[in-house]
This record gives C-alpha cells, structure tokens and sequence, in this order.
C-alpha cells in the first residue's frame, strides 16, 4: 500500500470535505512555514501510533518538496486506517499554486540549511584562502569534508551542535 498522490488543489477540496493535513517536517522547518489547516508531527514520531490523525478518514501527508513524503510513503501509509494521500511537490507546489501558508519570518531558516551555508562558506574560504595566502588553510577545507563524512556516517553533526546554541535558533528549541 502507497500514498495516492494529490495535487495542491485537489488536496485543498479534500481539506474542505474534512481531510486532516499532516505536516511531517522538521520543528524548525514547521515553525518558520507550514499551512495553516497543518498538523505537525514530525516523521520520526508518526509511527508511534499516538498521533491525533490516527483515526481520520483521509489524511494528507506533506513536506516541503515532496521527496521524504514520497520516500516514507510505505511507512507512512501504514500507519493508517482510512485514505492515505501526499501533496504533490509538498508545501513548494502549495505556494505555486497560490494557496495561503502561515509564515513567521522571525523564527530562523531550518537548522539543516544552517549547516550547509555555514559548511560551504568554510570549505569555500579555505579554499580561497590556501590559494592566495598559504597552502595551510586547505586544512579548513579539509577538516569540513571530514567533519560532513562523519555527521553522515554517524549521525552526529558538531556543527549543527554549535549552531543551535546560537542565540537565534534558542527560541525554536
């Protein structure tokens, strides 16, 4: 069993006829941008069989583009009673269409995308920099590279470790 797939406008008449949308992303992602009809319960904690949607007759699944929906759909699928559907092209495709969302542009941009521009900026700057003053700072880039192959390898990422405790991201936390 697979989710249908639901094209914004056809997910927002299911809305309309009594549809629950679920948003599955992230705290911080939900937090700066999610559809106002959304429920939030991250993907990691759906399949514990407590979410509030347990016993809806069609529920709608959503991300931001679509991938980890379609990527969990087996699971999420799964985890259901009645209809199970996912919004094509996620919270993206809902924007394009020119549905409303609820956005808080004081909360800051999702701590993954943190880590990706302050990680590329180093490896960048190290790259510049052991180009045009010494060879030493190719060591930065090196030292990110390393530091991005572990995160992956061990799910432990020291830079998103550093980055929450910035003063910015304390009031998601």
């Amino acid at each position: 069993m697979s989710l249908k797939p639901l094209s914004p406008q056809a997910a927002r008449q299911q809305l309309d006829q009594g549809a629950v949308l679920v948003d599955i992303r992230s705290a911080d992602e939900h937090a700066r941008e999610h559809i106002a009809q959304a429920l939030h319960v991250p993907a990691e904690r759906i399949h514990d069989g407590s979410a509030a949607f347990q016993d809806a007759k069609r529920v709608i699944f959503y991300c931001r583009s679509g991938a980890r929906t379609q990527t969990q759909a087996q699971a999420l699928s799964a985890c259901r009673n009645g209809d199970a559907y996912m919004l094509e092209g996620g919270l993206d495709a809902w924007k394009k269409a020119g549905l409303p969302v609820v956005i808080d542009a004081s909360r800051p941009i999702e701590l993954q995308r943190q880590v990706q521009i302050v990680a590329g900026s180093l490896v960048v700057l190290g790259t510049v920099l052991g180009a045009t003053t010494s060879a030493w700072f190719l060591a930065l880039s090196g030292f990110v590279g390393a530091g991005l192959v572990f995160a992956g390898m061990s799910g432990f990422c020291g830079l998103a470790r550093v980055l929450m405790a910035m003063p910015w991201n304390r009031r998601t936390l």
